[in-house]
């Protein structure tokens, strides 16, 4: 497989996500020299005997401790050290590698000062598939992500623990296995591998990714539900979303229009007489427009700061400078995480509320909980309380952690952004929207088969065959947890959503 070229610059979400996955990766010929010149100027000035912050003086409220430069590499081993403070379970190993890639992104632009063969060992990590064990909790995102980059860090020096594979092990034996040494930390390295938002950054990354994938399952889904709902398709008129020409709005009301296309149980309805479905039917394009009108804006942010060098201080060789900033600071992309967050969550919320009308449709020619069997068997009445507990739970998780700021190092670092917090709320909220969904499909289809012998439209009728082979009718009562985990599969998997595409000869995932 040809490596992913990494540069500082132009790296896309998707490559990040191919390389979490498991795609190799190489540093670029400029960025590589960029990289070597900024080292050079950092052992110069170094060598001169200059006051540089983190290199000879102390961190945070400890900025006008001076430091003997012969104790330079010890300071960097005792920043890396105190700092892997981290705590709670440890990150997915995906999530980690994906730190790893943006870390080395970062340091690649050539403002950091790393030495090139530290960065090449970042790169062998990914590439060796040795993962540093990261705990998810202890940073407060200013000055960016200390703690769970100081545990990433101690994998390079031959400390802490690593995963190797899926097996866990301590970092020097992974490291040994696969015949690499640890580095020994020079000047101003220490810092500049623990200083910036990587590890937010790395879960926002893969969760605009999936957010835009859960996106497109809703779409399907919500076209499932309206159809076996006996609902209007006249709510996705092109001359309607037009007058309220949002971008997202506009591309939902396409899918469901092509989704829905040539459907017999739509046009069976056609002339009943009903003017207006429930909102969570009528308001589809408006509010899945909105979320991923959401997601956009959420992933230019990403992509931004997954290209950005958040370190501090930073190296400008050209210029012979170094600069003290606060590109450190994790508010923008806190902030969209937060957004990412209860925007991605009311995917879940407007769906939990279509399957409360499936399960409750007898005006529409649907048996209470879709059973024909009512008092006997309960149906899917449990798998509606399922999706609610699940929506109840992201309410929760929507908070904005970046509202809050508790000030740390005795008050320097006197506002921070609180993104991992956000972060690891996103992740619980992306599966809780996934989990959500998959209640949803399962009412859908369900509340479908009531609607035989009529069939779907071109892509509804083509998800819910797929659906259908993993997934069996609904013909009495039975354990319905399998079937949640076999619908959270093929929503997760993209079969649900790829097989809807096929059949309408379109991708639905494009916003114009």
């Amino acid at each position: 497989m040809q490596p992913i070229e990494l540069d500082g610059r132009h790296l896309a979400l998707e490559d990040v996500e191919r390389i979490a996955d498991g795609a190799p990766v190489a540093i670029g010929a400029a960025a590589r020299q960029r990289v070597l010149a900024a080292r050079r100027f950092v052992e110069e000035r170094f060598a001169s005997g200059a006051a540089i912050y983190g290199v000879t003086t102390g961190f945070g409220r400890l900025a006008q401790v001076p430091v003997d430069p012969k104790d330079a590499g010890a300071l960097q081993l005792n920043l890396v050290r105190s700092h892997a403070a981290g705590t709670g379970a440890p990150l997915d190993r995906r999530l980690v590698r994906a730190a790893g890639v943006l870390r080395a992104n970062s340091l690649s632009a050539g403002h950091s000062g790393i030495a090139p063969a530290t960065l090449d060992l970042i790169v062998e990590l990914l590439n060796r598939g040795v993962t540093p064990v990261v705990p998810s909790q202890g940073s407060v995102g200013a000055s960016g992500d200390l703690a769970p980059l100081a545990h990433m860090t101690l994998t390079l020096i031959g400390e802490g623990e690593a995963y190797l594979g899926e097996a866990r092990m301590p970092s020097a034996e992974a490291l040994a296995r696969v015949g690499l040494a640890p580095v020994t930390l020079a000047a101003k390295e220490g810092l500049a591998l623990i200083n910036g938002t990587q590890v937010m950054t790395a879960i926002a990354a893969l969760g605009v990714l999936r957010a835009e994938r859960l996106a497109c399952a809703a779409d399907v889904i919500a076209g499932m539900s309206l159809e076996a709902f006996l609902g209007t398709e006249r709510v996705f008129d092109r001359r309607l979303n037009a007058l309220r020409p949002h971008p997202g709005q506009a591309r939902v009301a396409d899918n469901l229009r092509a989704l829905l296309r040539d459907s017999q149980i739509v046009q069976s309805h056609a002339e009943c007489g009903r003017v207006q479905d429930p909102y969570s039917f009528r308001c589809i394009p408006v509010v899945h427009g909105a979320v991923r009108d959401a997601v956009r804006h959420v992933r230019a942010v990403t992509h931004t700061e997954a290209n950005s060098v958040t370190d501090n201080p930073l190296v400008f060789p050209d210029d012979g400078e170094f600069l003290s900033g606060g590109n450190f600071h994790g508010e923008p992309i806190a902030l969209a995480i937060d957004y990412l967050k209860f925007a991605i969550g009311e995917l879940a919320s407007i769906g939990e509320r279509r399957l409360y009308l499936l399960l409750n449709a007898e005006d529409r020619g649907l048996p209470l909980f879709l059973t024909g069997r009512s008092g006997l068997q309960s149906g899917l009445m449990i798998v509606q309380y399922a999706a609610a507990a699940l929506v109840n739970d992201n309410k929760g998780l929507a908070w904005p952690s970046s509202v809050d700021s508790i000030p740390t190092s005795a008050g320097q670092e006197d506002h921070v952004s609180m993104g991992m917090t956000s972060a690891n709320n996103l992740v619980r909220v992306l599966d809780n929207v996934e989990g959500a969904l998959a209640c949803e499909l399962l009412g859908a289809l369900a509340a479908t088969e009531f609607r035989r012998p009529l069939r779907s439209g071109l892509g509804t009728q083509a998800a819910f065959d797929c659906a259908r082979t993993r997934i069996a009718p609904w013909r009495e009562d039975r354990v319905p947890a399998p079937d949640i985990a076999t619908a959270r599969e093929l929503i997760a998997s993209g079969a649900l959503v790829a097989a809807a595409e096929a059949a309408v000869g379109a991708r639905l995932i494009e916003t114009p």
